[in-house]
């Protein structure tokens, strides 16, 4: 008999310790351990949850907040480094598949920073790195774009994952490309923002994009949302005397664990801290399908054409007076635009 599988996951909300790359990666590994001894097999994190998001670009003007810019740079981590390394071997300790949101540096390009998650197997292995393909409104003072190359859906032991952050969650095509692959677990981070505006309830937002996708999809979706600590309240009055009134509004996270009926398993958390757990059978995904399967009977691929361009974008081409490409293809090498990604390699 074909079954897949079934597990426990969990989604943290929390804050990271601000500004404080080391110490956030102490508290995910906590947090890592914390998901595994309850019995989970996959624990998402929040967006950026290493080490910071980037509140002063919307409190402050962007003169004001290049000095912040450059604390942020200080405090993000290569995909290389030791920091994830870290991250790496506390899956494999624990057993367990990890998403979490990192402030990626550019190893070549200083300055350069991107919204990044780390999709790492119960193994310990470093499948992929998902960049955020649009930073959102204020975000474009901070992060360069993503790409395509990095739009994947990874195999894990609980199944075909894939993930997206934050408002890539409302791309309605970045969300298909995933499905398409074979999704099944979806993982949506994000970051309390009370900066929206007013008549906006982001936890509701959060909410209605998970039910969405799980719906449309028929798959499950995790949603991780980080809190604001009274550290990030009181590091931001530094910026501007009036940070608590600007952060200190309700209703803006929401973490839970969506099934494919597009409704909450279990209970949610809004604002408050802690970590939901939600028991998850991937076979509740097939009969649904019966109705609406958008990747097969319930589409009209005749009508639709979407193309997904896996191109990795670089800076520069350099190319040799014969005409051939000094440098390797920076393109994408797998079989097929629908395969699934196998890990990378990192450190032996």
């Amino acid at each position: 008999m074909n079954k897949l599988p079934s597990f426990r996951a969990a989604a943290v909300q929390t804050a990271p310790v601000f500004l404080n790359v080391n110490a956030t990666v102490n508290k995910a590994c906590s947090l890592i351990q914390e998901a595994s001894a309850n019995g989970a097999e996959l624990v998402a994190f929040p967006e950026v949850f290493v080490c910071a998001y980037p509140y002063w670009s919307w409190i402050i003007s962007p003169i004001e907040g290049s000095e912040w810019f450059q604390r942020l740079y200080e405090n993000s981590i290569e995909i290389m480094g030791p920091e994830v390394q870290r991250l790496l071997d506390a899956a494999k300790k624990h057993s367990i598949n990890v998403v979490i949101g990192i402030n990626e540096r550019d190893p070549i390009r200083t300055g350069t920073l991107f919204n990044t998650n780390l999709i790492i197997s119960s193994e310990g292995a470093l499948l992929g790195c998902h960049r955020k393909l649009v930073p959102t409104w204020a975000e474009k003072l901070v992060w360069s774009g993503g790409d395509g190359s990095s739009l994947n859906v990874y195999d894990t032991s609980v199944g075909p994952l894939g993930t997206l952050a934050c408002g890539e969650n409302t791309n309605p095509l970045a969300r298909f490309a995933l499905l398409s692959q074979g999704e099944l677990i979806h993982v949506a981070n994000y970051i309390s923002l009370p900066v929206a505006p007013k008549d906006y309830n982001m936890a509701e937002a959060i909410k209605l994009r998970g039910s969405a996708h799980s719906f449309e999809g028929k798959v499950f979706t995790l949603i991780s949302c980080s809190t604001i600590s009274e550290e990030i309240i009181n590091t931001m009055e530094r910026a501007t005397p009036n940070a608590r009134e600007l952060l200190s509004r309700g209703n803006s996270a929401f973490s839970g664990i969506m099934g494919p009926d597009g409704n909450t398993v279990g209970d949610g958390l809004i604002d408050d801290e802690g970590i939901v757990y939600a028991d998850i059978d991937l076979n509740l995904c097939i009969q649904p399908k019966q109705m609406h399967d958008i990747l097969g009977h319930y589409n009209r691929f005749d009508v639709f054409d979407l193309r997904v361009n896996r191109t990795a974008l670089q800076p520069v081409s350099f190319v040799s007076h014969q005409g051939s490409n000094d440098d390797n293809d920076s393109t994408d090498q797998s079989s097929s635009d629908s395969s699934r990604k196998q890990p990378m390699r990192f450190k032996p």
